[in-house]
């Protein structure tokens, strides 16, 4: 059984934002893999999403804890369903990597990303897997420390052209890591 976690925060304010391309990526998931919907399970303050991929039971789930807090979600599901952070793939933003591109990393720092630190903090360890996906765009400059302000922004139509055009090679990573 593996689980994948994506990064956001709940609610209608912050649902096509660059900082909830967790939440939008498991919703492409939980449909071209024809999972379950998700459902709220209360007791693991996510949102639960389950299903079959190449023989194995996966999870997906979206913690409702608002991104700083991802941690205690994490913790809570990781600990019900018996799971160790090695099984865990955390999908989430980078706005230092171009909009549509992709990294995956292992055992990495957070990289200034308060929600994954939040998880490294709350499991105490780095064992787990990143998917980080670009939302970084080259008009984007962060003089002041606007940063929340951009992260928290609405996706222009030119970045979701950007990220659909990798789409189809991310969903294939990430198939291919289970």
């Amino acid at each position: 059984m593996k689980l994948i976690i994506g990064l956001g925060n709940p609610g209608k304010t912050y649902e096509k934002t660059r900082h909830n391309i967790g939440f939008i990526f498991l919703d492409k998931l939980q449909t071209t893999w024809n999972f379950s919907n998700f459902s709220l399970n209360k007791k693991l303050e996510a949102e639960i999403s389950e299903g079959t991929l190449n023989e194995k039971k996966i999870i997906l789930a979206k913690p409702q804890t608002f991104m700083n807090l991802s941690g205690t979600a994490t913790q809570k599901i990781l600990a019900f369903y018996k799971l160790k952070p090695e099984d865990l793939l955390v999908i989430h933003d980078d706005k230092d990597i171009p909009c549509g591109k992709y990294k995956l990393a292992f055992d990495s720092s957070s990289a200034g990303h308060n929600g994954v630190q939040n998880i490294i903090d709350t499991l105490g360890t780095k064992q787990f897997k990143r998917l980080r996906i670009g939302i970084e765009n080259n008009d984007t400059a962060f003089p002041h420390g606007e940063t929340s302000d951009f992260v928290l922004g609405k996706f222009k139509k030119t970045e979701i052209e950007e990220i659909e055009k990798n789409e189809m090679k991310i969903f294939e990573k990430i198939s291919n890591l289970f």
